[in-house]
Formats: structure tokens, sequence, C-alpha cells
């Protein structure tokens, strides 16, 4: 029996995204289905270039239509995300926007919010990443912006392009001695203006590295846009996970779900490789276990990192190791799953504020 177009869809009816638990068809992921003689061609579209399931979808899609009639060699599956980004009426370039927040200071937000961009980046994604935190901005240093001048067409800010990635700080707008003494309000509305009077483009991610604690930015991004959700990054120890689980509160009363907990500091690795687990490894997961939230997964601590910070050369911390590579490959892997299976099954939240 002779392939037919209504053949190979019916074949990739009978493939199941591992994740969404439904097929591809159903799940509108068939942009094209083509018959040319012998030869079949597919081309099934993602919600990002860097969906870790990719592959197996790619594995499971061939062997369907061989199953059903074509030849072994003549299956053809090409991978497109959708260049529609989004129907928000702010930053309508931008496929998801992620916040990256902590209950406390100090447990590396920054530095996760950093390597989150830079491994998706890494993996093929068009990301940016705004440094949210308005009273103590960090990011200008870790991205080693301190050379290069602001540029500005009309009222938008131009990102930097630094890294593989576009970025904007707060740090590079103001006198860098002078202190952040802003009330609420002024800090609402600094933070809308960073948000949205940056020309982002065309982009997969927006990352949005938050100031630490409940106060007025997180509230100001969640009212200021769609929110894809939020990463919210704790080390082990208890003292930490008590303000982690405030955070992540705080986001579940705004609408915004919470797509994922990191462990940093998770254990330290000297030079010679031993490791020393500082803060009491695993506390963090634990917590996220017993609060029924995804886990992305733990990374250590490393003198390397604090030098690629200082110098402003955060993929650097790409070379420390195979084991530190592998480690945030991973956590930028599981990120884009969560947010895939997030877009898939939850309704845009309706955020209102009293």
């Amino acid at each position: 029996m002779p392939m037919t177009e209504a053949t190979v869809l019916d074949a990739l009816s009978q493939v199941i995204d591992p994740d969404l638990k439904r097929d591809l068809v159903t799940l509108g992921m068939i942009r094209s289905a083509k018959v040319e003689g012998e030869t079949v061609r597919v081309v099934i579209e993602l919600t990002t270039p860097t969906y870790p399931m990719k592959d197996q979808i790619l594995a499971d899609s061939v062997a369907a239509i061989e199953a059903a009639g074509a030849k072994a060699g003549c299956v053809h599956i090409e991978f497109s995300t959708s260049s529609a980004a989004t129907d928000r009426p702010v930053l309508p370039g931008v496929k998801h926007v992620i916040a990256v927040g902590a209950g406390k200071g100090g447990v590396g937000k920054s530095t996760i919010a950093t390597l989150l961009t830079l491994g998706l980046s890494r993996a093929g994604a068009r990301c940016g990443l705004l440094d949210g935190d308005i009273y103590g901005p960090s990011l200008g240093t870790m991205l080693g912006l301190d050379d290069l001048e602001v540029m500005a067409k009309g009222e938008m800010l131009i990102p930097f392009d630094v890294h593989g990635i576009k970025a904007m700080t707060i740090g590079k707008l103001v006198d860098p001695e002078k202190p952040m003494i802003w009330r609420g309000p002024m800090a609402h509305k600094a933070f809308s203006q960073l948000l949205l009077q940056t020309e982002w483009g065309e982009l997969d991610y927006l990352i949005v590295d938050l100031p630490p604690g409940t106060g007025d930015v997180p509230l100001s991004l969640s009212q200021a846009l769609p929110l894809s959700g939020a990463v919210i990054v704790c080390t082990p120890q208890r003292v930490a996970q008590d303000d982690a689980r405030r955070a992540v509160r705080m986001f579940g009363e705004l609408g915004v779900p919470a797509v994922g907990l990191v462990e940093n500091m998770s254990w330290f690795v000297t030079d010679d490789g031993v490791e020393y687990d500082l803060f009491g490894r695993g506390g963090a997961e634990q917590m996220a276990s017993e609060m029924e939230l995804p886990f992305l997964g733990p990374l250590p601590l490393h003198v390397s990192m604090r030098k690629n910070a200082d110098a402003g050369t955060p993929l650097g911390n790409f070379e420390i190791s195979d084991d530190i590579t592998a480690a945030i490959d991973h956590l930028a892997s599981e990120l884009a799953r969560r947010v895939s299976i997030q877009e898939a099954s939850a309704v845009a939240p309706s955020i209102s504020v009293s």
C-alpha cells in the first residue's frame, strides 16, 4: 500500500510526547507532512529549539512512519520553532519570560540566572538576560560589561550582545558608586522601564534575575506581563529553605507557576577534586519533593566560578570540568523541559492584585 499524507499523519498520531503524554498530531506539532515518491518529509514544530525530548521524538516518529510502510532510510524529519512568539501586548517577540528568584540573598541567584541563560543559548535558543536586581545589580561585572557603552535607538535601549546572549542591567545606567536608595514606586518604575524599554527583539527565553525577597520588583514583573514560570534558587541549609518556601508561595499567590528549584552550592569541589558538603547536600532537593516542585538539579561551588564571576568570563564555567559542564547543561535542559510541559498543560494566569 503506497504511503500518503493521511497515512503519515495516522502514524504520527501514535507517537506520544514523553513529557506531555499526548500524541504529536493532537498537540498540533505537525507543521507539514509530504510524500514524494518513496520519500517522506515531515516538519515537526517545537515550542523551543532546546526541547530536550527532541531526539526521542525523532526516533519514535521515524519508527512509526516506517512501520506504516515507508521504506527504511527514506523518512526525513525536520524540526522548526514557531516564528510567532506570544500574544502578549508587551514584549511580543519574546516567547518565554522566566523569573529567577530567591527568598534571601547570598544563594547565588545571579549566578544561576546567568548559567541558565548561557546553557539555553549553547543548546541553540535565542536568549536574553535582564538584571532586575534594582538594589544590587551585579550582572555588569559577571558579564564583563565594564568597558561597554550603553546604546539607544530613540527611547529604546539596545541590549548588550555578549557571550551569545542579549543582556541589560540598570548597573550600566547609574553611577556605580551611587547607592540604590529607592522606595517601592521608584523601584517599580525603574524596573518596568528597564524591562519594557529594551529592544529585546526575537527571543526564545528572557531570563530575569530578580532581587532577593518578596517585594516590589517581583510584583511589578508579574503585573507587567504573563510569566512562563519562576525558578527558585536555594542552598541546602534550613535557613535558606525557609525563605525559599516563602518565595514559592509568593509566586503562587501571583499566579506564576514554579517551574523548578535549583540547589546551588550543593557541595564544594577543591582544585584536586575532593568534595565537601559544606551546607548539607540534598536539603533543597528534599524541600522540592515535600512541596511537590520540579527539581532542576544541584550545582556545586567551585573556586573557578568565583574567578569567572569577578573576571566577567561566564563561559569559562563550562570549561572547569566535564562534571560541572554536565550539571549546568542539565539545569538548562530541565528548565526547557518544564517550561514546555507548563505551556502545554496550563492556561496563562489572570493576575489581580489588590
